[in-house]
C-alpha cells in the first residue's frame, strides 16, 4: 500500500485489542524505515461510538419489511435480536426512531418499545456483519467525547510516539482540550472529526483546537438531512484550509471495492471533488480494513487524485482562501501573522518566477502547512529536524516532508537543503526555488523569503 501511494496509516482502535494496534504502529514504522518513506500513523481513538454485539462469521442479511428487537448487551446479536453495546439504550430511544446501521447500509424504524428491549422494523434491509455502528442522535447520547478508554488509549500511544490521534463525536474546542497532550510536534497531532451537529455549529472553534479536521461523513450524514452533506464537506474544507489546517475527507469514497475490483463512476467522480474541494487528504476505512484487494484500492484512489490534482484550479483556490482569511479577521498571533505573510509571498513569487520548487524548512510544520493551504502549482519540499513533523507533514497537501539534521546556523540549514533538493529530489542545478525559512535556529520564526538557485 505505501509503494501504491498511502501517506498515513490510519488505526482504527475501535475494533480489536490495544496491544494489537501497538504492534501493527510498529510494524508500519519498521516497513515505512526499510522503504525509506516517512509514513504518518493516525490512531483513531474509539470515541462514544455505539455498536452492535458481534455477529455470526459471515453477517445476518436483513430484509426489507423484516421486524428486528434490540437490547443492550455486548456478548452476541443474531438476525432476530440484536445487543447494543449502550446501557440506555432502551431509555434513549423512542418509537419513530430511525436506525441507521453501518453509516446508513441498514435502516429501521423503532415501533415498539418495552422496559428492556426496542422492536423495529427494517426500512433497507442488507448485509450486517462484525460490530457494526449505531447512530444514536448526539443530542441524546450520553456518553461525551474523550472517554475514560480514549484517553487510556491516548496514554498509550503518546508513549509509543505515535504522530496523529482522532478524537471521534468532538462537539467543542473543550473536548479537544480534555486529550491534554502538549503541541504537535512536542505531542501528536489532533484530528477533530467532524461528525455532528454540534461540531458543525462549534466549527470554528474546534478548527482552532485541533491540529487537522476529518470531515467524517458517515455519522454526519444521520445527523443531517442527506442534501446538506456536500455543502458541509465544502464549508468545513474551506474554513480548515484557510486556518492552515489540513482536512480529511473521509466515508464511504471507493465503498463499492470492498468486494469489486474497480469503482462505481460515481465513487470516482466523488473522489475527484473532494480534490476539487480542497481536501488535503482522502480515506480509505473498510476498503483497506476488509477489503478483497487494498493495494489495488490504494493505487487507484492515487491515480484519481492525481488526475483531480492536474485539474485543479490553483490560481482561484489561493484568491479564495484569501478572502476567506480576509473576512474571517482570524485572531492570528502576531508571530503567526508574519508567517502569514511569507508564506502568502512565497507562494506569489513561486507563480510568478515559475520556480521549480518552493523549499520550506521548519520546526514544528506550520509554516509548511500554512504555504500548503495556498496550493501552489510547484512542489513543496518541507525539511525539518523534528522526525515526528517529518511523518505529520504526511497529511498536508503536495508536501514532500523531508528530515533534516539540525545545524548550528539558518545559513547551514538553508545549503544543507538546497544540496538535498538536487542530490535526491529531483532539481537540477540552476533551477530557481523559493526558500522559506527563519534567520535564526534559536526561535524557529519563520520571517525570511529568499529567492534561490540550486547549487
Amino acid at each position: 500500500m505505501i509503494h501504491a501511494g498511502m501517506d498515513v496509516a490510519r488505526i482504527n482502535t475501535s475494533h480489536g485489542r490495544l496491544e494489537d494496534h501497538l504492534e501493527t504502529q510498529d510494524r508500519i514504522r519498521g516497513i515505512a524505515a526499510d522503504i525509506g518513506k516517512p509514513i504518518g500513523i493516525l490512531a483513531d481513538l474509539p470515541g462514544p461510538k455505539v455498536r452492535t454485539a458481534p455477529f455470526p462469521k459471515g453477517g445476518v442479511h436483513l430484509g426489507d419489511g423484516e421486524h428486528i428487537t434490540l437490547t443492550a448487551g455486548n456478548n452476541k446479536s443474531t438476525a432476530e435480536v440484536i445487543e447494543v453495546d449502550y446501557e440506555t439504550l432502551v431509555l434513549d430511544m423512542r418509537p419513530g426512531d430511525k436506525l441507521a446501521f453501518g453509516d446508513g447500509q441498514v435502516v429501521a424504524t423503532i415501533d415498539g418499545k418495552t422496559a428492556d428491549a426496542l422492536t423495529a422494523r427494517v426500512n433497507f434491509g442488507g448485509l450486517l456483519q462484525g460490530r457494526k455502528g449505531l447512530h444514536i442522535p448526539s443530542d441524546r447520547l450520553r456518553v461525551t467525547a474523550p472517554t475514560e478508554t480514549d484517553l487510556r488509549y491516548l496514554d498509550a500511544f503518546v508513549e509509543h510516539n505515535v504522530d496523529m490521534v482522532a478524537l471521534s463525536f468532538a462537539r467543542s474546542a473543550h473536548d479537544i482540550r480534555r486529550l491534554g497532550v502538549e503541541p504537535a510536534p512536542r505531542g501528536p497531532l489532533v484530528v477533530a472529526k467532524i461528525e455532528t451537529r454540534a461540531a458543525v455549529e462549534n466549527l470554528e472553534g474546534i478548527i482552532d483546537a485541533a491540529g487537522a479536521v476529518m470531515v467524517a461523513r458517515g455519522d454526519l450524514g444521520a445527523e443531517c438531512p442527506i442534501e446538506e452533506i456536500p455543502h458541509l464537506q465544502k464549508q468545513i474544507i474551506s474554513e480548515c484550509i484557510a486556518q492552515g489546517r489540513p482536512a480529511i475527507t473521509a466515508t464511504q469514497m471507493l465503498e463499492s471495492m470492498i468486494s469489486s475490483p474497480t469503482p462505481t463512476r460515481a465513487e470516482a467522480s466523488d473522489v475527484a471533488n473532494a480534490v476539487f474541494d480542497g481536501s488535503s487528504a482522502v480515506m480509505l476505512s473498510g476498503e483497506t480494513a476488509v477489503g478483497v484487494d487494498p493495494v489495488n484500492t490504494v493505487h487507484i484512489m492515487a491515480r484519481i487524485c492525481e488526475r483531480a490534482d492536474a485539474e485543479f484550479d490553483y490560481d482561484q483556490w489561493a484568491e479564495r482562501i484569501t478572502e476567506i482569511r480576509a473576512a474571517a479577521r482570524l485572531d492570528v498571533h502576531p508571530t503567526d501573522r508574519t508567517a502569514d505573510a511569507i508564506t502568502h509571498a512565497a507562494w506569489e513569487v513561486s507563480r510568478q518566477l515559475d520556480a521549480a520548487a518552493i523549499i520550506c524548512l521548519s520546526n514544528t510544520g506550520y509554516t509548511v502547512r500554512s504555504i500548503a493551504r495556498f496550493r501552489p502549482g510547484t512542489a513543496i519540499l518541507g525539511f525539518s529536524p523534528d522526525e515526528r513533523t517529518v511523518k505529520q507533514l504526511s497529511l498536508s497537501w503536495g508536501v514532500e516532508p523531508i528530515h533534516q539534521p539540525d545545524r548550528a546556523t539558518s545559513y547551514e540549514m538553508v545549503q544543507d537543503a538546497l544540496h538535498s533538493a538536487r542530490d535526491a529530489h529531483a532539481l537540477r542545478s540552476g533551477d530557481a526555488v523559493v526558500v522559506v525559512s527563519g534567520h535564526s535556529t534559536a526561535t524557529r520564526a519563520t520571517d525570511t523569503l529568499r529567492v534561490m538557485t540550486i547549487p
